[in-house]
């Protein structure tokens, strides 16, 4: 397998409980490599573009909410097989269905409050560290 990148977001619940060393230190024990990292607080109108595939779903307007509600941190993540990695690592997005060990069912406080996110595949990867990271030139 060639080496590939994904976004990963530490969101704000991790952030605000002191886990972005812990999560970024866990990230780099599994082999990926962090290539771009900012911390950020999102705008409304950044995360209704970036969720915009959820736009119609109920659940749309608490996770803008959420998004927003303080400083996150993103990441492009590269190494064999990242995209798999990471979700792997981070497991399933409710931490009641996630495998123990997974930062999910370690640090998630809810489905929605699950502390981190990964891109699900090649072209959500790409749109996603395009959405972050647009006109940077990547190490």
């Amino acid at each position: 397998m060639a080496s590939e990148r994904t976004l990963a977001i530490v969101k704000p619940d991790a952030v605000a409980r002191g886990l972005t060393g812990t999560l970024l230190a866990r990230i780099e024990s599994e082999g990926l490599r962090i290539v771009a990292l900012r911390m950020v607080r999102l705008s409304p109108r950044e995360v209704e573009g970036f969720y915009a595939v959820h736009r119609d779903k109920p659940f749309f307007s608490p996770l803008v909410a959420f998004m927003t509600s303080g400083p996150s941190v993103l990441a492009v993540l590269e190494g064999e097989d990242a995209i798999r990695r990471w979700r792997a690592c981070m497991g399933a997005t409710d931490p009641m269905e996630a495998d123990e060990g997974t930062i999910r069912r370690t640090y998630a406080e809810s489905k929605q409050r699950n502390a981190v996110h990964g891109s699900d595949g090649p072209s959500s990867a790409a749109f996603e560290i395009g959405w972050f990271f647009r006109g940077l030139d990547l190490a």
